[in-house]
């Protein structure tokens, strides 16, 4: 009940709510991209979306317009060089994920939910398929986002959105949600170029 109606309706109503009262902040941070350097203000990719169909994801522009296309960060040999100085911020603080409230109100994500992968990542999709993790909506956040960020390895991380799909209900959202806002808060987890960067260690 809570996944089938439940939860897409509070993604409906939380994602139009805050679409209106962050309007302000977002035209500000689109004139603030605009006016640091080249290029459109939002950056559009092939995600992979639930039952692994493709969709169009939404987030601030934080590269250069010289930057690789399709690559994942963590798969550029130097990725702050292609960083914007507004988008380190942007970065730090999540900020450049707002565009994705579009992506909810239109029923193609979730606010909760595993994190979409790239079109071309293949390894994380295979292994999100051993715990089902592929059959639900990619979400904005999620149990692996506040558990470990860019550092977790792909085998830990789609482990972890499992372990989300196994527990889905309004209390398991009700923690990823707290949990985000601790780890934004903190600037936990984000590390440049950094997935698997706690397996390195």
């Amino acid at each position: 009940m809570y996944e089938n109606f439940f939860k897409r309706f509070l993604d409906i109503l939380l994602s139009g709510i805050a679409l209106v009262f962050l309007s302000p902040t977002i035209c500000l941070l689109m004139l603030v991209i605009k006016m640091d350097s080249k290029g459109n203000v939002l950056f559009k990719q092939k995600r992979v979306g639930i039952h692994k169909t493709y969709f169009t994801l939404y987030k601030f522009r934080t590269m250069q317009i010289d930057a690789p296309k399709n690559t994942p960060t963590h798969q550029l040999d130097n990725p702050s060089a292609y960083i914007t100085r507004v988008g380190h911020f942007l970065r730090k603080t999540s900020l450049d994920e707002l565009p994705q409230l579009i992506n909810i109100l239109s029923g193609e994500m979730s606010i909760v939910g595993p994190r979409p992968a790239l079109w071309n990542q293949d390894d994380l999709v295979a292994e999100r398929d051993k715990y089902k993790a592929n059959d639900v909506r990619p979400g904005l956040t999620g149990w692996a986002q506040i558990n470990g960020r860019d550092e977790l390895p792909i085998v830990v991380k789609a482990k972890l959105d499992g372990k989300y799909v196994n527990e889905l209900s309004f209390a398991m959202d009700v923690r990823c949600l707290v949990g985000t806002v601790k780890s934004v808060l903190r600037r936990e987890g984000v590390v440049e170029g950094g997935t698997g960067q706690m397996e390195k260690r």
